[in-house]
């Protein structure tokens, strides 16, 4: 089967690899995991033998098309279509997800996951290593994607997959990523809007010093916001990517007291 370059398609077929992705989720019989992208198969195989159902939504109408012939009697649906339009209501309380995702996609999946109305409990990806790292990074390398991924999530890395192991390899190497969904987000009775707006105009100007970057992205004179993060407990000078998500919690009960 030939790859579709504008689709970001890089097949694995490396067996120890895949059998380690899918027993990163830790699937029992009673799991159905939903499974992004399948292509040829070769993960879906690992995810078939561990869990009770695998629900794939592949947007490649061809590969759609060939997967159900590969898994003859074995509890598989196969749905045509972007993941992006898929509705995950239509998934039981509890599914965990597992895939091997394109690299130009996976923040809006990972956005599209952990806030969906029906939360996967468990979501294991194959990403790129760099976002892998950025998404689980801690203060001192925080980012915009990084606080809102562990808002929602507690995130592990798993292992890297060099790019060899593909065809055709990618340009960047791949890391494992496993999110496990929490019941309900880590913002300590903050306004879920109110935090996201306080984060998003400290990260305005990321490489200012705070007092800087909130000043311009929240429209307000350099002295107050000076004393909004005192009040906080945190250092003007300090920059967004130092804060730690308690840090931008305090925060924004500062600034919409």
């Amino acid at each position: 089967m030939k790859q579709n370059k504008s689709l970001g398609q890089h097949w694995l077929h490396d067996r120890e690899t895949l059998s380690y992705i899918a027993r990163s989720a830790n699937l029992i019989v009673e799991d159905t995991v939903l499974e992004i992208g399948p292509g040829l198969g070769t993960l879906t195989s690992e995810l078939l033998k561990r869990a009770g159902r695998v629900v794939a939504v592949e947007f490649d109408d061809s590969l759609a098309d060939n997967l159900p012939g590969q898994f003859p009697g074995k509890n598989l649906e196969v749905f045509s279509g972007d993941i992006l339009s898929f509705d995950l209501n239509n998934m039981p309380r509890g599914y965990k997800v597992v895939a091997n995702i394109p690299y130009y996609i996976t923040n809006k999946i990972i956005q599209l996951l952990l806030t969906a109305k029906n939360r996967p409990s468990l979501v294991v990806l194959l990403i790129q290593k760099e976002v892998a790292e950025r998404i689980a990074a801690t203060p001192g390398k925080m980012s915009i994607l990084s606080i809102s991924a562990q808002v929602f999530a507690e995130v592990t890395l798993g292992d890297v997959v060099p790019a060899k192991m593909f065809t055709p390899p990618p340009r960047v190497d791949s890391r494992v990523i496993i999110l496990k969904t929490r019941d309900i987000p880590y913002l300590d009775g903050v306004n879920q809007s109110d935090f996201f707006r306080v984060v998003k105009a400290g990260f305005s100007s990321k490489r200012k010093k705070l007092k800087t970057s909130l000043s311009g992205g929240m429209s307000m004179d350099k002295n107050r916001v000076k004393k909004f993060l005192e009040s906080a407990g945190i250092d003007p000078n300090d920059r967004a990517e130092d804060l730690s998500i308690d840090d931008w919690v305090r925060l924004t009960k500062v600034v919409v007291e």
